[in-house]
């Protein structure tokens, strides 16, 4: 199954209605208490309307979040990677510990557990890329010299986002900047940076 949305199909303004509906009963009511027909009512469109353009409440709860995120800058690269990981980190843990997002991906990341689509649409469409930009920003550090040729940049994007992930995940407080500096110093340290 397909969770693409074709955007031909859609008034740009009731897509938007919908969208920030689906955030704003995310902090409400949370995810799991979220439903289509709560969507519907709040963008004032009709649930034939919602599931003509996506297959699920995750598929478009996950294209509200990925819009949003989508409007953050990309990944930095000033020449000083522990400075560009420190403020991307950063980025990611505001996202995380706040609404309307970190509420709204808890969701998701429940959700796909029981469902391949969404898992496969999150791995496609909001992991994948977002991983590369990581990837790409440890892979420009070897170019220049600040980490060893041989470091193994995949897993060094799992030790450093792994446990902003867990903690969100599990509900702990999220990592301070202190916090995050230690933790990127430890990981660099493990690359032979």
């Amino acid at each position: 199954m397909n969770l693409t949305p074709n955007p031909a199909r859609r008034s740009e303004k009731s897509q938007q209605a919908i969208l920030a509906a689906a955030l704003v009963l995310c902090i409400e009511r949370g995810y799991a208490r979220v439903t289509i027909e709560a969507i519907a009512a709040r963008a004032g469109v009709s649930k034939k309307t919602i599931y003509r353009w996506w297959p699920s409440k995750g598929a478009l709860v996950l294209e509200a979040l990925d819009d949003a995120v989508i409007k953050t800058r990309p990944f930095p690269d000033t020449g000083d990677l522990a400075a560009d990981l420190h403020s991307q980190m950063s980025g990611v843990v505001r996202l995380l510990a706040h609404p309307p997002l970190g509420p709204a991906y808890a969701g998701i990341l429940t959700e796909i557990q029981y469902d391949d689509d969404l898992a496969r649409t999150v791995q496609e469409q909001f992991i994948d890329p977002r991983v590369r930009g990581a990837t790409g920003r440890l892979r420009s550090a070897q170019e220049q010299g600040e980490l060893p040729e041989d470091a193994d940049v995949q897993l060094g994007v799992e030790l450093l986002y792994g446990p902003l992930y867990y903690r969100h995940s599990l509900r702990r407080p999220p990592y301070d900047a202190e916090e995050i500096t230690r933790l990127i110093a430890h990981v660099l340290k493990a690359l032979g940076g």
